[in-house]
């Protein structure tokens, strides 16, 4: 259990788990940070330091051969790793968001067959949720899974998929009532190698450009019945109970990817001299240091906020995963924009990583749900009198 109190600082443990991943990104993640965003190439070196410190899927419990970090000490993982290398922090990202839905409604025998191997390292696992014509409204996905048997047999296609054709493993959501009122829909796994799976080619993007993000295709997926998730019908309430969880380690990514271009520009006007002095000395550039330094601070705190009611499941989640996701989305987005500015023109360059960071952070006020459905879902539960004080 982890205190949420603002007034109250890390844990011991806590502050250990920062100082270790901070070293491990420092040393083996940051050096590659610039190549993978040049090349667009999954950071494989990445992969395998944090792989091999445990920190490729912290949040899997320990009965699963995880190390069982609690919500904090995730969202800690995700700050320090997008801290160094933003496209890095979607692998510990992206294994929690799509594992949780096994951890939040899966079988046993679920649980025992898929999440061992991603806590070795031996495995990803992907989350296929959104389609072409199915981003905000998800409830309107057209991919169907037919019960024959004692298979499923899945059709259709899902876009933006993170880590595709990387991953071995996705938790795929399906219709499997289209004649209901309300579409109902179901969760099930799907695996890489189940014949009738295949990946468009990879998308070319603003930023994160490590991490692919491509189409699934599912062509006559024929799979056995045991591999759904939960219940019939049961997928939508399952698909938005994990985005109240990964909301907020999107909001830690955020963070993370923010504190970079502050420590970044920190370094970098102390260091720059005009009219004789360090720039660091004009008071209109410390007004925005002082801007942002408040932002990021502002945002890590309401994120550790969101991460204490994540961990107890709290009935605010829903509200506090949103807030969290919104305002440090936001802020890692007017922080990096900032560092650019701070730099000037060398800021604008490749030269400099700041302008990597900016292009990276846009997406962090887009997935997962724009940060305009966080504004929806803040409002709803607010309206709905579920907000509590800390």
């Amino acid at each position: 259990m982890v205190d949420d109190s603002p007034m109250f600082g890390l844990s011991e443990e806590h502050r250990s788990i920062r100082a270790a991943v901070r070293a491990v990104c420092d040393d083996k993640v940051a050096p590659h940070a610039a190549e993978v965003d040049a090349a667009s190439a999954f950071p494989q070196a990445a992969y395998d330091a944090l792989r091999a410190a445990d920190f490729h899927a912290p949040h899997i419990p320990e009965e699963y051969g995880g190390a069982g970090a609690d919500a904090l000490a995730t969202c800690l993982v995700m700050e320090e790793v997008a801290r160094a290398c933003a496209s890095s922090s979607l692998i510990p990202g992206v294994n929690k968001l799509g594992t949780m839905p096994l951890l939040l409604s899966g079988s046993e025998r679920l649980k025992k067959a898929y999440l061992p191997p991603v806590a070795r390292g031996g495995a990803m696992f992907s989350y296929c949720l959104s389609e072409p014509d199915a981003g905000s409204d998800a409830a309107a996905m057209a991919t169907r899974a037919r019960r024959d048997g004692d298979t499923y047999v899945l059709d259709g296609v899902k876009r933006w998929i993170t880590n595709a054709g990387v991953s071995d493993y996705y938790t795929v959501f399906a219709v499997t009532d289209p004649t209901s009122d309300g579409n109902a829909i179901s969760a099930f796994v799907v695996e890489r190698s189940d014949p009738g799976v295949s990946f468009g080619a990879p998308e070319r993007k603003l930023g994160i450009k490590g991490s692919p993000t491509r189409e699934v295709y599912l062509d006559s997926v024929r799979i056995p019945a045991d591999r759904l998730v939960g219940a019939e019908g049961e997928g939508f309430r399952i698909a938005m109970r994990t985005l109240d969880h990964t909301r907020v380690t999107v909001a830690a990514q955020a963070v993370g990817i923010a504190q970079g271009a502050l420590d970044f520009a920190l370094g970098y006007v102390q260091e720059r001299h005009q009219f004789g002095r360090p720039v660091a000395d004009f008071q209109g550039l410390q007004f925005m240091l002082a801007d942002m330094g408040m932002r990021v601070e502002a945002a890590r705190q309401l994120t550790y906020a969101a991460a204490g009611r994540s961990e107890r499941d709290d009935d605010d989640l829903t509200f506090f995963g949103a807030a969290a996701k919104a305002f440090a989305s936001d802020t890692a987005m007017a922080v990096t924009t900032d560092a650019v500015q701070l730099l000037g023109g060398y800021g604008y360059t490749r030269d400099y990583p700041v302008e990597r960071m900016m292009r990276d952070a846009k997406i962090t006020q887009i997935y997962e749900g724009t940060n305009q459905v966080q504004r929806l879902v803040m409002a709803r539960q607010l309206l709905a009198g579920v907000q509590s004080e800390l």
